[in-house]
């Protein structure tokens, strides 16, 4: 491994080999770049344990622009992170989210927003939704929302190693190790530090070290952030098989969607919701909280076989549960992508194309990130996202 690097990512799951390959990538950048990540296993990142879904359907029009772009890129990822002719097997099934509501008005504003960013999504009366989904007990909803298309799921560990094997092919290099302190000279970070010794040079610094490191880099940067550690739990269950079932999202806040012959299901975090590094599955969660509501919203689902979960971490931003990108104020060549809320994975390729676009050219070129920006929080302007999963 050389000592010194154009770009340096702490951070190596689906944000930093997005932000990595799309550096490789682009004519403009002649440089070198060098991806610092902890565990090439991945077994407890994010990406990896994420429900690697898509959607269009967000109450912010970034949010939304973010989502219509990421599935743009699934769509032609075969092709576009192909090594040697060979592409990474990457299919998105595009059941489509399905949101119910109780009270129709958020729905209905969020939908005037979408449809006017291009978003494939229909409002369903009652009636229309239990034509369209006869499985559906829609009492006590007043009205649906549903992405007809450009909304679904896919694998979110072959995007991650897709994008590393691309961005790899193109020369960028891979350390299995961690960055835990840096070298500044003023407003630059001239090096950073690793956990097994040495220092590394670098032109310029991104953050991408998710909801385990990301708070912790940015502030031995100077700049501490508002982004923290959340466990969500994810369970699996066998049942019977319907056709075309989307991504549901009952009122309570507990959502479904199938995946192979299970199901996975999830809920509301709980109250407190700590910042916390454990993993340890929270099984009274299932019977107590998650199940009763799913039987109740479909009947099919009364007789189940629960198979196994996990849990995982959103790298929450407890500021208004957006991203937070771009440069970090107060130094010249620092960079960050954190705080993604549990909508990483499926931001990566617009997220990852926009910092290479601002750390080559100086400033976004396909899509304008700005809103994402860290100076909002400065400025005690949130960015509210009302349709957090």
């Amino acid at each position: 491994m050389d000592r010194s690097y154009d770009v340096v990512i702490a951070g190596g799951a689906a944000m930093g080999s997005s932000l990595a390959y799309h550096l490789a990538a682009d004519t403009g950048f002649k440089g070198r770049v060098l991806v610092v990540e902890k565990d090439f296993t991945y077994a407890k990142a994010a990406t990896s344990l994420s429900l690697s879904s898509i959607r269009q359907q967000f109450s912010q029009s970034l949010n939304i622009r973010v989502g219509l772009a990421g599935m743009a890129f699934l769509r032609n990822a075969r092709q576009t992170l192909a090594v040697d002719g060979d592409g990474p097997d990457l299919p998105v099934v595009e059941n489509g989210y399905l949101y119910l509501a109780t009270d129709p008005e958020a729905l209905r504003a969020n939908h005037a927003v979408q449809i006017a960013e291009g978003a494939d999504v229909a409002l369903l009366s009652p009636d229309q939704l239990k034509a369209q989904f006869p499985w559906l007990n829609v009492e006590g909803v007043a009205l649906g929302s549903f992405g007809r298309s450009g909304e679904g799921w896919f694998d979110s560990y072959t995007l991650m190693q897709a994008f590393r094997r691309k961005a790899t092919s193109l020369g960028a290099t891979y350390v299995q190790d961690e960055v835990v302190g840096f070298k500044r000279d003023g407003a630059r970070v001239t090096g950073a530090r690793l956990a097994q010794g040495g220092e590394i040079g670098c032109g310029a610094f991104v953050n991408c070290a998710g909801a385990s490191g990301a708070a912790r880099l940015a502030a031995a940067l100077g700049t501490p952030i508002p982004v923290e550690a959340r466990k969500r739990c994810v369970f699996v269950f066998e049942a019977r098989q319907i056709d075309k079932f989307p991504l549901l999202i009952d009122p309570s806040g507990v959502y479904v969607r199938p995946e192979g012959r299970h199901y996975l299901i999830g809920g509301p975090p709980p109250d407190p919701d700590p910042d916390t590094q454990d993993f340890e599955v929270d099984w009274p969660m299932f019977e107590e909280a998650l199940w009763p509501v799913l039987a109740a919203r479909v009947p099919a689902f009364e007789s189940l076989k629960l198979v196994r979960a996990w849990a995982g971490h959103y790298d929450l931003n407890i500021f208004d549960h957006n991203a937070l990108v771009g440069r970090l104020p107060g130094l010249d060549n620092a960079y960050l992508a954190a705080g993604f809320s549990g909508h990483g994975v499926q931001q990566s390729p617009a997220v990852g194309r926009g910092l290479a676009e601002l750390i080559v050219h100086g400033g976004y070129r396909t899509l304008d990130l700005g809103d994402f920006a860290f100076e909002r929080i400065a400025a005690g302007r949130p960015m509210r996202e009302r349709n957090v999963i």
